[in-house]
């Protein structure tokens, strides 16, 4: 987790942003390494998150290695440290969501309520599956980035970065404060 959060946030408040970049399924009390299962729904790489400052709350970071299996619906992500430890795993199924972190789990109705408890709004993590893919989400309307020549698109309120999708990165930026900056380099199989 480079050297932890910055900026007085929680590390438990910390993991959850990186939640706005992925997904969350009802599970046991540990803390469980995730799947190394191969499927075509797993993506797996590095993931920085960045809220900037508002009135309300300091600037908060995080970057962390993750992995993310499943969609919207069902699935699993979790989040591991540069030197290997398992920060925090969250499963998600229709219903239920539980984050268990060495500290505990923590339940929730769904991803909006997560994400809602912890960054005070909800984050659009059904679009983000899509997102990492390069493509926007069939959910809602989308557009091409302006001007033409940026590879990318905007969709619901967000900009995703896909000029260089092609060497597996992928960037989504929210400029309405706080301002959010989710960057994720993908592994590639």
């Amino acid at each position: 987790m480079n050297a932890g959060l910055r900026a007085g946030g929680s590390a438990r408040r910390g993991v959850l942003v990186v939640l706005a970049a992925a997904a969350l399924t009802a599970g046991c009390a540990t803390v469980r390494e995730p799947s190394a299962t191969a499927s075509s729904d797993l993506l797996s790489g590095r993931l920085s998150v960045k809220v900037d400052a508002d009135g309300a709350h300091a600037a908060r970071t995080l970057s962390a290695a993750f992995e993310l299996a499943g969609g919207p619906g069902a699935g699993q992500f979790g989040l591991v440290s540069p030197l290997g430890t398992l920060l925090a795993q969250a499963r998600w199924q229709p219903g239920q969501v539980v984050l268990a972190t060495p500290q505990g789990e923590t339940r929730f109705a769904d991803l909006d309520a997560l994400t809602r408890e912890m960054l005070g709004e909800s984050l659009p993590v059904a679009a983000m599956f899509d997102w990492l893919r390069g493509r926007p989400w069939p959910g809602a309307a989308s557009a091409p980035t302006v001007p033409p020549a940026e590879a990318g698109f905007e969709q619901l309120g967000w900009s995703v970065n896909l000029a260089r999708f092609d060497e597996a990165w992928v960037s989504a930026r929210r400029e309405r404060a706080p301002t959010v900056t989710v960057r994720a380099k993908l592994d590639r199989p």
